[in-house]
């Protein structure tokens, strides 16, 4: 039996047995087609799956009394897996900008997985979606072609940390992927220091008719652990986070993660206090901020101003048919 089926069985597994508490392993077996010691095996391996954390109240629990098995906590997972067409939809256009994403590994499992994705949803994934990155493997061979040809660029960039759009001058050094996106690394004259841009949020460059010379001391950055690395001069942020937002810490480098009963107290550094502001407002209710105080004063203003913003809506107006 491939993985792929042992993944879809282990899908279906725990809402089945949370319709079914304290039925037998045996009877189990044979309503979904395996034997009865493929089933153990199932139940030993959703032990270890759950929510991030992985550990108590993160993980899928269950007690076996006897040859009885009942879900005692399903992590979530308390439905078959049955995509409506909204669903399906999101998950072919991810696909699809995981196959324009340049170094991204296992290309031929995503194209596999798309290919089933769009078989089954039929008419509705030949909807008019094109997907293109900007920083796909053409517009990644176009840059290699400009560090090659050795000019300055002027370029339109835009800072996602400060949600700001600026022009600047740049010696480009070399074109690089890390984690799958794809960056121009260039002595930024403007910045006087060695910069990344994501390739993706170039907007507009020119060639110009100067050479490209970055100075003596502009040297490649090390990437080795990743493009950003905090250091102790940036802001550090502390966010107490609540379960469905624990992602965080396994998608930005933090410093600590003291895990409470109910929340995460998280300490990271951040680039620019606007960023850690977006961040924070993006996830709702399931983040908030401790320190330091200005962002608490930051946060909380806007979401009060968004409660009263909300609450001036006429009801007429704010009921949804």
């Amino acid at each position: 039996m491939s993985s792929t089926d042992r993944v879809g069985r282990l899908l279906n597994l725990v809402p089945y047995l949370l319709a079914r508490p304290g039925i037998p392993v045996e009877e189990a077996a044979g309503d979904l087609g395996v034997s009865d010691r493929q089933l153990r095996d199932d139940l030993e391996l959703l032990w270890m799956c759950g929510l991030p954390g992985y550990g108590p109240g993160d993980l899928i629990d269950m007690a076996l009394d006897g040859d009885r098995v009942t879900i005692t906590y399903d992590a979530g997972i308390d439905r078959p897996l049955r995509l409506n067409q909204e669903e399906a939809l999101a998950l072919i256009v991810a696909l699809r900008m995981l196959t324009e994403t340049p170094g991204v590994g296992h290309r031929e499992a995503i194209e596999r997985a798309l290919a089933k994705l769009e078989s089954a949803a039929g008419e509705f994934a030949e909807a008019p979606v094109a997907v293109r990155l900007a920083g796909n493997a053409d517009r990644l061979e176009e840059f290699r072609g400009v560090v090659q040809r050795g000019r300055a660029l002027r370029i339109t960039y835009y800072t996602a940390t400060r949600d700001e759009t600026t022009d600047r001058v740049v010696d480009p050094m070399r074109v690089l992927v890390v984690g799958g996106k794809a960056y121009l690394e260039a002595w930024c004259r403007r910045a006087e220091a060695v910069r990344m841009f994501r390739i993706d949020r170039i907007d507009a460059y020119t060639e110009t008719e100067e050479a490209a010379a970055p100075p003596p001391q502009a040297r490649p950055t090390d990437v080795s652990d990743g493009v950003f690395q905090p250091t102790p001069d940036l802001p550090l942020v502390q966010l107490r986070v609540g379960r469905s937002a624990r992602w965080i810490t396994e998608y930005y480098p933090c410093e600590e993660v003291q895990r409470e009963r109910d929340h995460w107290l998280v300490s990271l550094r951040a680039a620019d206090l606007g960023w850690a502001r977006r961040l924070v407002l993006g996830l709702g209710p399931e983040v908030a901020v401790v320190a330091p105080p200005e962002l608490v004063a930051v946060v909380g203003g806007e979401a009060r101003a968004a409660l009263d913003a909300y609450a001036a809506i006429p009801a007429a107006e704010s009921t949804v048919h």
